[in-house]
């Protein structure tokens, strides 16, 4: 379809992680193994933060037709919980009612209205929706965002039973990017006056059960998240990160250093909360991506999808409740656009935000691209479809530890049902890693269920075979770890 708008990159607080070796895919390394060494050891007795399985969420576009068979299983497919639409910056230009953008660039798939959105996508897919509203503009196109049309559509959604949870006023309104027709644009306290004495009173007279959210920088921008924690009402604040800037893209940063900046951006954001009596406020991270802008081969490879499961460890343990991914479907790019450079590892000549295939090539996007049917999943859409048996609603993350001889693995541990369960990152490009695993105050059961997706399935993607997660059961009480894998086990 198109790409997003620019959009803004938080990279705060370098964190060492250890080292990992990398490679090309010109100079790919035959895997080496390690002795078994020290061991993986969770402490159920040190209970953190409680899991909601939102945290599995994926945002969705008006600009792609939603209405095309097989994107809901596609989904279910990926272990996606929730959603959020109807698409980044186009949010604040978007009239609802009528499926239509203001901005001069802006386009909608006539198929793609919030009726079809739930009824084709949402609902058979039983994901959990969040609506960002128009803060930008109203319906004529001519003024400021309306309140009174925020709250039609909050209003409209409770008539249809649609049970949507979530209504964030305004995309990354701080930022010039967005449509703004406000007097003083992209300013703090004119969106706090707006949010107190407009969208949150009415919005809550809709449907008093409705979540009403202000959006957050991180940082910066005119002292915006500041001014506007302080100053307006609101449940819980909506934060944007993407770790790097196009052309820039680094395979050994986005692995190595990527969740640690992620964990620092949060962070500040509980710091402002604190700093302004809300401690406490939960924080929704409504797009979280690797690059934020131009997407380029990164995109589509198994570097990516490391970085987005390392994440979701992160806001888990963080005790963040609900993160989306940009973007499920609607937009690719080709060396044309896209960093396509031989220092990232990868096969494809295509990329783009979307982690489940548009269909591939379409008319008009990716032309030369192989034929990748709709829906298929891609690297980072199989990271979830593993991070699925370990983000269980209801479960609560658990203290693990690594031996010495471990520096490469990144590890979480959780509740899961009457066991435990583990998440693993192997970010060795080259090492498979074998350690026996200890469960303190428990005796191991028989046998543990794996499930596993790294490189080796990746590469078939060469040959544009697009590998599903391994699955098998160990009786052996250690755990193997491929090189850049990631792996959840569950016991029993």
């Amino acid at each position: 379809m198109r790409a997003e708008p620019l959009r803004v990159v938080l990279v705060l607080g370098l964190a060492a992680c250890g080292s990992a070796s990398t490679t090309t895919p010109s100079g790919t390394k035959p895997p080496q193994v390690t002795s078994v060494g020290d061991t993986i050891t969770v402490d159920p007795s040190s209970s953190g933060p409680t899991i909601s399985s939102l945290v599995l969420g994926a945002n969705m576009a008006m600009w792609f037709d939603i209405t095309q068979p097989g994107i809901a299983s596609g989904l279910q497919t990926a272990g996606f919980a929730a959603t959020r639409w109807p698409g980044g910056s186009e949010s604040d230009s978007y009239y609802w009612k009528r499926n239509v953008v203001c901005s001069g660039g802006g386009y909608t798939s006539p198929n793609s209205t919030f009726d079809h959105f739930m009824a084709d996508v949402a609902q058979p897919a039983h994901l959990d929706v969040a609506i960002t509203l128009n803060y930008g503009s109203d319906s004529t196109c001519a003024l400021p965002g309306d309140p009174a049309v925020a709250a039609a559509w909050v209003a409209y959604a409770r008539a249809q039973n649609y049970q949507i949870t979530h209504w964030t006023v305004g995309n990354e309104s701080y930022g010039h990017w967005e449509t703004d027709l406000h007097t003083n644009q992209w300013d703090p306290t004119t969106y706090a006056a707006a949010v107190t004495n407009g969208y949150y009173p009415q919005i809550k007279t809709a449907d008093a059960t409705a979540q009403v959210g202000v959006v957050v920088s991180g940082g910066g921008f005119n002292n915006w998240d500041q001014t506007v924690l302080a100053n307006a009402p609101y449940d819980y604040v909506e934060l944007h990160y993407y770790d790097q800037n196009p052309g820039s893209e680094s395979d050994t940063g986005l692995i190595l250093h990527g969740a640690s900046r992620l964990a620092t951006a949060v962070q500040t954001v509980e710091t402002e909360l604190s700093q302004a009596g809300k401690a406490g406020v939960p924080i929704y991270v409504g797009e979280l991506g690797s690059v934020n802008t131009n997407p380029g081969k990164q995109t589509m490879s198994i570097t990516q999808a490391l970085y987005a499961a390392q994440a979701i460890g992160t806001l888990m343990q963080l005790g963040v409740p609900r993160a989306t991914w940009w973007l499920a479907l609607g937009g690719c790019n080709t060396s044309s656009s896209g960093n396509f450079s031989s220092s990232l590892y990868g096969w494809q000549s295509f990329a783009g935000y979307m982690i489940l295939s548009d269909g591939i090539p379409t008319p008009y996007e990716c032309t030369g691209a192989p034929n990748v049917p709709l829906g298929t999943l891609l690297p980072t859409a199989r990271a979830y479809q593993v991070l699925s048996q370990f983000a269980v609603t209801g479960e609560h993350m658990v203290a693990v530890s690594l031996g010495d001889s471990l520096p490469t693995i990144r590890a979480w541990a959780a509740t899961s049902g009457s066991g435990y369960a583990l998440l693993l990152v192997n970010v060795d490009s080259a090492t498979t890693k074998t350690a026996p695993l200890v469960i303190k105050g428990h005796a191991l059961p028989s046998s543990v269920r794996v499930t596993t997706y790294g490189k080796a399935q990746y590469d078939d993607s060469k040959n544009n075979i697009w590998t599903a997660p391994t699955q098998s059961t160990v009786t052996t009480g250690s755990i193997t770890l491929p090189p850049w894998s990631l792996t959840v086990v569950r016991a029993p």
